[in-house]
């Protein structure tokens, strides 16, 4: 809509009775006037707004996200194949959430191809989640623990 058109619905609202008036056009844009003491204008196209707010919602979550991961450190598999806690179903888990873990410390076992492979710690700490249950399947690079 044009500058001067809009500035004519102005006058033409200001030597009116109306007190408020609500128009929206087929391509999104939306005129509200309200006559108090002063005359009020908002325009804005419904679209743009929406996207406006999806993508700002879009990038709290994404912020929120990347905190979340960049705490601490990810113990990611090195393989395919099955997760196991524990070396075998009688015995207790190698380790659980609040374990202290040193370099070297084997956290689980991941068995591919008929092969059991002991995963051992990268790092030294606490862990504090556990991102997969006992015999899930895993891919190469799915995080298993995270340890700070």
């Amino acid at each position: 809509m044009e500058y001067e058109k809009i500035k004519q619905l102005m006058d033409d609202m200001g030597n009116s009775k109306l007190t408020s008036i609500d128009i929206e056009f087929p391509d999104g844009i939306k005129i509200k006037m309200e006559k108090n003491n002063e005359k009020q204008v908002v325009v804005t196209n419904i679209e743009e707004q929406i996207t406006k707010e999806q993508n700002n919602n879009n990038a709290i979550s994404k912020e929120e996200n990347k905190e979340k991961i960049e705490e601490g450190n990810i113990v990611k598999s090195p393989m395919i194949g099955t997760f196991y806690m524990k070396p075998s179903p009688d015995s207790d888990p190698y380790v659980e959430i609040g374990s202290t873990v040193k370099k070297g410390t084997v956290l689980c076992i991941i068995e591919a191809m008929k092969l059991m492979n002991e995963i051992e710690s990268e790092y030294e700490g606490k862990i504090t989640e556990i991102f997969v249950k006992d015999g899930e399947a895993v891919d190469y690079g799915k995080p298993l623990f995270r340890i700070i």
